[in-house]
């Protein structure tokens, strides 16, 4: 089994890394691997809807990581995204890059269980948390929750680092992680995943 972090933050050593990396430790301890995919500084383009994935199933800018992303967490059995918090909200592009991967292509990522992370100096992270959340509802992945909001609190790794709640909170979150993808593995052969319909989109503009 393997899990899809990302690390949506423009510093690949910051306390988002440090919720990420404890994280990913305690998904070793139970066997489960982790890949990490930092999403780097470079500007990341929004999506313009001009539904050319709807062809190829891929973004058609390739100058990022979004098509990487892709196709990451179409072999991944779940996924796990964090993100600082800026004004109360996740990374701009971050939300560019999520827009991207999810727009048009998220029938591939149905069913696999998710979790948002963030971090903060103090405040912000609800907003944030329940932004990121919104792309696993919509892609029908189930969100894997901990014993309280996934964040971690410091303006540096070091400060991440000593908070302890925080740390422990991400390591409950791995742990809920593993005994759900478990769990599914263990239903496949008797249970069914649910068909997927296909979308009814309306206008209400009549």
């Amino acid at each position: 089994m393997n899990v899809l972090l990302v690390n949506g933050s423009p510093h690949q050593n910051g306390c988002t890394k440090v919720a990420l990396d404890e994280i990913a430790g305690e998904l070793e301890k139970h066997d489960v691997e982790s890949t990490m995919l930092h999403i780097g500084k470079e500007g990341v383009k929004g999506c313009t809807a001009c539904m050319g994935c709807v062809k190829t199933g891929y973004c058609i800018y390739k100058d990022d990581k979004v098509n990487a992303c892709i196709d990451l967490l179409k072999k991944a059995d779940g996924l796990i995204i964090g993100s600082p918090v800026y004004f109360a909200g996740p990374n701009a592009s971050l939300c560019g890059f999520l827009d991207r991967v999810f727009y048009q292509k998220a029938d591939p990522y149905a069913f696999k269980p998710a979790a948002a992370i963030t971090s903060s100096r103090r405040c912000g992270n609800s907003a944030a948390f329940d932004r990121l959340n919104k792309y696993f509802t919509f892609a029908q992945m189930p969100i894997v929750s901990s014993n309280y909001w996934n964040e971690i609190h410091g303006t540096k790794a070091e400060e991440a680092r000593q908070d302890e709640e925080g740390l422990q909170t991400m390591r409950i979150l791995a742990k809920n992680m593993v005994w759900l993808l478990k769990c599914i593995d263990v239903a496949k052969s008797t249970v069914p995943c649910p068909d997927l319909e296909n979308r009814n989109k309306m206008s209400f503009i009549r």
